[in-house]
């Protein structure tokens, strides 16, 4: 191992990376960031600095908005939080670095819940706003995954689901116009698309600022959207997971979530294209193949058999969406293609929200090395980023529209951690990946070897991805070593329970734990489980490889 990159991760001076407090509120964010013991070191390349530099500004990005507490705002030019994104996946992320920002955002939107039901779009200085809808992430997933790995107390719980409850019972009152059981778009606003072709000929926001209302004289709204369908069928889902939690019955909200997903499918989806549409108010399919695949895909619609499918036609298809810098917004294919990412648009750039959203649609199917392809050339590109930008041009990697964006920085942080670091999930697991930072732009060196350290319930662990292989500290003691190339699973108490083969090739060689040597093979997603003391196979689903079509 790397001893000298050992020793510098261990002697990060932290107080100089995080940088001096801006304003009142960064204390208390850069105290909590350092209580997750937190630390990313590279032995080359300039990862390391744009990572540190992505962490200052995520200090920018946290503030009181209308009201006392510290909460994510969506930074750069949007002056505030949006329950599309900095509510529900940004705070996601953030939970794993700052908890309690991460609540109090979550608690944001709850508070400011209007008397009927609906849910705010946005909270700002000038206080919450419900002109539209904008939903993409389900809210209940975001709370669920925060309570599980947080271990949260029951009363934010209860608080979160008496809000998704009633917001439930409002999308079904207002945005169900046609009786379909789907839900409805009314603009391009409510699902965030702005400047997609999809949303060609539709006005921007709902009928007269007024969420509840559709313009009568537009000739093709309201939409049957496929991804705010799927939203509120994850949503459903979870609120299910939630009311058992809680003591109440979830079986009604699991047939609610089966009523959802029929109705997605009999609306919009086209089995011969394999792909989500909108249906207009005339009964057509708005055939613009958008990224709204990626957000179905993302709420857990369809069995892995399904989603592979997905994977070959569209999403590793380097026609359609897995660009040099995947995933574009439209697919590449289409007349209406717009690559430019200099202004705000889903009108084909490659924007950081798709990239952020995208883990949860790969990982659900088990899909870890396809994965991997994109965090690679994504990480490329951050690694000679100056800002942190909307978007990512999909051609070259450079930065696009506005600066100071959680979304992108959150997407660093995440994928670094996903790659190269240590995750722990909302499953009661800690992911430590054999991986590093791959030269895809001109050779140029992205990290070298990197070191990752993280504080779980007290105990430090430290994860160390040399060219030679990978080995895990456990309070500052050797815990398990084994090659580069595969993820060691274990519980948030260090024991191991798996290994999960995290390339192409076929990684054989040797893992170390508890004092004895265990020789392995793992293909590409193989899952071996540790029991009895020896590493089984007890999952070899393959790999779907680009395509080009």
């Amino acid at each position: 191992m790397n001893e000298s990159l050992l020793r510098r991760l261990r002697e990060l001076p932290m107080d100089e990376r995080l940088g001096e407090p801006k304003k009142p509120q960064d204390a208390a964010s850069i105290e909590e960031w350092k209580r997750s013991g937190v630390r990313f070191a590279a032995g080359s390349g300039k990862l390391e600095r744009v990572y540190y530099a992505a962490a200052r500004t995520l200090l920018d990005c946290i503030a009181p908005t209308g009201g006392e507490e510290r909460i994510l705002q969506e930074g750069g030019i949007y002056l505030g939080c949006w329950l599309e994104s900095t509510g529900t996946i940004n705070a996601e992320l953030l939970s794993r670095f700052m908890p309690r920002v991460s609540e109090a955002t979550y608690r944001s939107f709850a508070a400011h819940q209007r008397e009927d039901g609906l849910l705010p779009y946005k909270l700002t200085g000038n206080g919450p706003a419900y002109r539209q809808i904008q939903l993409v992430t389900p809210l209940a997933r975001s709370v669920w995954h925060y309570y599980r790995l947080q271990r949260a107390d029951k009363r934010f719980l209860r608080t979160m689901y008496a809000a998704m409850a009633h917001y439930d019972e409002w999308l079904a009152a207002y945005r169900d116009t046609r009786g379909t059981g789907c839900v409805e778009a009314f603009g391009t606003f409510d699902t965030g698309h702005d400047l997609s072709p999809r949303f060609w000929h539709a006005p921007d926001t709902p009928h007269g600022g007024d969420a509840g209302q559709v313009n009568p004289d537009s000739p093709i709204l309201p939409f049957l959207a496929p991804d705010l369908t799927a939203n509120v069928y994850c949503q459903r889902l979870y609120l299910a997971r939630i009311a058992e939690e809680l003591g109440e019955p979830g079986e009604p909200w699991r047939a609610k979530a089966e009523a959802s997903l029929n109705s997605l499918f009999r609306h919009c989806f086209d089995a011969g294209d394999h792909f989500f549409y909108d249906r207009d108010r005339n009964g057509e399919l708005v055939r613009v193949q958008s990224d709204v695949l990626l957000r179905v895909m993302a709420c857990e619609v369809g069995e892995r058999p399904f989603f592979d499918e997905a994977l070959k036609r569209y999403l590793l298809n380097t026609g359609k969406f897995f660009a040099k810098y995947p995933f574009t917004s439209i697919a590449m294919d289409d007349p209406r293609f717009d690559p430019f990412s200099t202004y705000n648009s889903w009108g084909g750039a490659s924007n950081f929200l798709s990239l952020i959203r995208a883990p949860h649609a790969f990982e659900h199917h088990g899909r870890h090395v396809e994965l991997t392809w994109v965090l690679q050339p994504i990480l490329s590109a951050f690694a000679r980023a100056e800002r942190f930008a909307q978007a990512v041009s999909p051609w070259t990697g450079s930065e696009g529209f506005t600066e100071a964006y959680s979304p992108s920085i959150l997407c660093l942080l995440d994928y670094i951690e996903r790659l190269s670091g240590i995750l722990p999930t909302q499953g009661g697991e800690l992911w430590f990946t054999g991986l590093v930072p791959y030269a895809m732009d001109h050779g140029e060196e992205v990290a070298g070897e990197t070191g990752y350290a993280r504080v779980v319930d007290g105990t430090e662990y430290e994860l160390l991805n040399a060219r030679d292989g990978s080995e895990i500290y456990r309070d500052g003691e050797s815990h398990i070593r084994f090659p580069s190339g595969v993820r060691v699973v274990t519980g948030r108490d260090g024991k191991l329970r798996s290994v999960v083969g995290m390339s192409v090739r076929t990684v054989e060689g040797t893992l170390r734990y508890e004092g004895r040597d265990m020789p392995f093979k793992a293909k590409g997603n193989e899952v071996l489980a540790y029991e009895d003391g020896a590493l089984r196979s007890v999952s070899d689903i393959g790999i779907i490889h680009p395509t080009y079509r």
